[in-house]
């Protein structure tokens, strides 16, 4: 057992389990996981992150804050930015990643099999959760383990799907090929996250497009195309015949159609909201930590039609919620982080690398939050070269040509 997998082992299944919304065992942790981080490497890391949060704390402060909501709010910040460091600390010291990323896929193949059966008992809402899936569908059953929310649980496992996908196509798979393909694919079919499908796709595609010859060239790459697109299509035909009006053409319908309330709700209605709430205090330098339940409550209420009790206050959008806390300026810091690190850690030398940036930078507009530790973990992913061996140079055919002339 790697010493470090009972730390991931809580970072991927139980992370929430049984806490109030909001609080994770890793922000619990974040003393434990700070004194691991300056002990290993040595070095201080809480000075630079209240440096840079330093402006926009000092203007919030001026422009008039809920103190105890901010401070929490900040203090949560804080927790989420040890993890970060800490997970960032972990890819540099451990010895096999890959290991946990095996134990890992393995336990959660395990636990989705677990709640197919479940899923019929009285017993569902352990591992699935009910939701209006979109207009016409209430009490939709989506696959989310023990984490809070169905989506969450798709952009957790997306790492391990990339990771597990490309050791397939470069065969470096230790795991049988045939048992793979369901370890990948039944998570996103239960958790039956579209958005997340979606930016995965894009992923894909766009990979695949920037690489075409290299990716063309491999047997496996056209095995699974044909094996994808086939299955696909079988069950499109028989969606099509035998049960025309299932969710799935429904919600793609909707969302076509711009009728689908979750997708409207986690993308321009949620820059629609933070622009209202924006102009609450600060157009260049937002409202600030903890502020959008207060300055925002009245104004999602009147927008969706929510009753005065309704209290679940939240931008479902990454991006949109930095630019309602932290006004244009934190936005506009959030995108050149983004892209800088794209070009100085050379992103695009790493297939895996690559998938991640293109799955993660799509869908931070799609949705997520702005304390969302999964979507830290795979920008973390995306600008750390922890896994040399999906580097392009490594797996082109005509470098391998060339490394085994220069061998000889």
């Amino acid at each position: 057992m790697n010493k470090y997998f009972l730390f991931a082992f809580i970072y991927f299944f139980i992370n929430s389990l049984a806490l109030p919304f909001g609080l994770t065992y890793t922000a619990i942790l974040s003393p434990l996981l700070y004194w691991w981080v300056i002990t290993s490497r040595k070095k201080e890391i809480l000075l630079p992150f209240f440096v840079c949060l330093s402006p926009f704390l000092i203007i919030h402060f001026m422009l008039a804050v809920d103190a105890r909501t901010y401070i929490i709010s900040v203090a949560n910040y804080t927790a989420v930015y040890i993890f970060c460091q800490a997970f960032y600390t972990f890819l540099k010291v451990s010895g096999n990643p890959e290991k946990i990323f095996r134990q890992l896929l393995i336990l959660n193949f395990i636990f989705c099999l677990i709640a197919i059966p479940l899923y019929f008992t009285s017993y569902n809402q352990l591992l699935w959760m009910q939701q209006t899936l979109t207009n016409g569908i209430d009490n939709f059953n989506r696959l989310k383990l023990f984490t809070y929310e169905a989506s969450y649980y798709a952009v957790l496992f997306t790492p391990l799907f990339f990771f597990y996908l490309l050791k397939l196509i470069l065969h470096q798979n230790k795991i049988n090929s045939w048992l793979i393909l369901p370890m990948l694919f039944l998570p996103y079919m239960l958790s039956f996250s579209i958005g997340v499908i979606g930016s995965v796709l894009f992923a894909v595609l766009l990979t695949y497009c920037m690489y075409f010859k290299t990716f063309t060239r491999k047997k496996r790459v056209l095995t699974l195309l044909i094996l994808t697109g086939g299955l696909s299509v079988s069950v499109f035909i028989a969606l099509l015949i035998f049960y025309p009006q299932n969710s799935i053409f429904l919600r793609i319908s909707d969302i076509l159609s711009g009728k689908d309330t979750s997708g409207k709700g986690r993308t321009y209605e949620a820059f629609v909201l933070a622009g209202q709430i924006l102009e609450q205090k600060s157009l260049a330098w937002g409202v600030g930590p903890g502020q959008v339940k207060i300055l925002g409550g009245d104004i999602i209420r009147r927008y969706y039609l929510y009753p005065l009790d309704y209290n679940t206050i939240a931008i479902p959008n990454a991006v949109a919620e930095t630019l309602a806390i932290f006004g244009w300026a934190g936005l506009l810091l959030r995108m050149l982080v983004e892209l800088f690190l794209f070009f100085y850690t050379r992103v695009w030398t790493n297939y895996y690398r690559l998938l991640l940036f293109l799955f993660i930078f799509l869908y931070q507009f799609t949705g997520s939050f702005i304390t969302n530790i999964a979507e830290y973990v795979i920008w973390i992913l995306a600008f750390t070269n922890a896994f040399p061996g999906f580097d392009t140079r490594k797996n082109h055919p005509e470098f391998s040509t060339i490394h085994q002339n220069e061998m000889r």
